[in-house]
């Protein structure tokens, strides 16, 4: 069949991406699902930092590509085989999915899954191989999904169905932000009660760390960006403190959990400065490969200090997805309040330059 969406057609070209548009909107082929896959008509799509990356040319990944990794949308039709989804219904779109069989699949979240992995870095779908193709040329896939199209073919691994009360832009979210952001907290570094949360970054991930902390219940959370705007918003959804980097630096607060979410090297370096003795950082960002930090070895002995790092917040999509869901019907999860712009698909690389500069948390393709 044929779809329209934003494929990457090289990556590293000079930003303002509105004006070089390294990603062009056209027409492409979409094979029909094969065994254990699904067609799905896409609703929204999340404009991910993770996006950015493979534009900017930080995360290497080979192009043509069809960009796009948090999503949701209705299933349109059944591969050969599948009979644990239906026609119709709602799914969230995970951007590494899980065989269940594999070493990293054992360790219940904390590492991710090798074929999964192997897949998504090749530019396939975990069962092989690629279904886009625009006039007779493969493209590959992002991260399993390419979601910024009308319509996409996944595995089902990579879908976890909600229900039809939970909205498009919100279930597109949970599925990369909140997970991510969420997860550090929920499985990676859960704080006991009482503690004091700090996050470094309030993008889409550091802000959904931000709501998560606020959920469960954890004792002083303090939000750090650059942008005032990005502090006012996290006080808004009820962050105790809201802190410049410089005013992190100067204040001398330290806090028992502190998730770096800002993907950079000033930032990690930050939130490890801000980690009380005894307690645990967890890093989500995803700097440059060639990034590097410094690091005492000795304060990490004296002072007791954990470092770690997760992906994807330790999460089991199918596990984690319908708590997070849960949560948002209940109020104790305002994922809405994530969304700061909802565009077309057309202002894709208006919407890269809007990641890049700092302005945006959430910009959510709506088809």
């Amino acid at each position: 069949m044929e779809i329209v969406g934003a494929v990457l057609e090289e990556v590293g070209r000079d930003a303002p991406f509105g004006r070089s548009r390294p990603l062009t909107v056209g027409p492409l082929d979409l094979a029909a699902p094969e065994a254990g896959e699904v067609l799905v008509r896409i609703e929204a799509a999340g404009v991910c930092h993770s996006d950015l990356s493979v534009v900017d040319g930080n995360r290497a990944r080979p192009v043509p590509m069809l960009l796009g990794h948090e999503a949701s949308g209705r299933v349109e039709r059944l591969g050969p085989g599948v009979t644990d989804l239906a026609v119709g219904q709602r799914v969230v779109m995970t951007f590494l999915p899980r065989c269940g069989e594999c070493a990293g699949c054992g360790t219940d979240g904390r590492m991710p899954c090798g074929p999964g992995s192997a897949s998504n870095n090749a530019g396939e779908l975990l069962g092989g191989g690629r279904r886009l193709s625009r006039r007779g040329i493969p493209v590959h896939h992002h991260l399993g999904v390419s979601a910024f199209a009308t319509h996409a073919v996944v595995d089902t691994r990579s879908v976890v169905a909600v229900g039809d009360d939970v909205p498009p832009a919100v279930a597109a979210v949970l599925g990369c932000a909140v997970l991510t952001g969420g997860g550090a907290l929920l499985n990676a570094a859960p704080p006991s009660p009482g503690q004091r949360v700090l996050v470094v970054g309030l993008g889409g991930v550091g802000m959904a760390a931000v709501l998560t902390a606020v959920a469960i219940g954890a004792g002083e959370v303090v939000a750090v960006d650059a942008v005032a705007a990005k502090r006012e918003q996290a006080l808004a959804l009820g962050a105790s403190r809201a802190l410049s980097p410089e005013e992190l630096a100067g204040d001398g607060t330290t806090a028992d959990v502190v998730v770096e979410a800002a993907g950079v090297v000033p930032a990690f370096e930050a939130a490890l400065a801000a980690t009380a003795p005894g307690g645990r950082m967890v890093t989500v960002g995803l700097p440059h490969p060639d990034a590097r930090a410094s690091i005492s070895p000795l304060a990490l002995v004296a002072r007791a200090t954990t470092v770690m790092g997760s992906y994807l917040g330790s999460a089991v999509p199918s596990r984690d997805i319908p708590v997070l869901a849960q949560w948002w019907r209940e109020g104790r999860l305002p994922v809405e309040a994530l969304v700061s712009a909802r565009i077309g698909l057309d202002d894709v690389n208006h919407a890269m330059d809007e990641l890049a500069a700092g302005r945006a948390v959430r910009q959510v393709i709506e088809f």
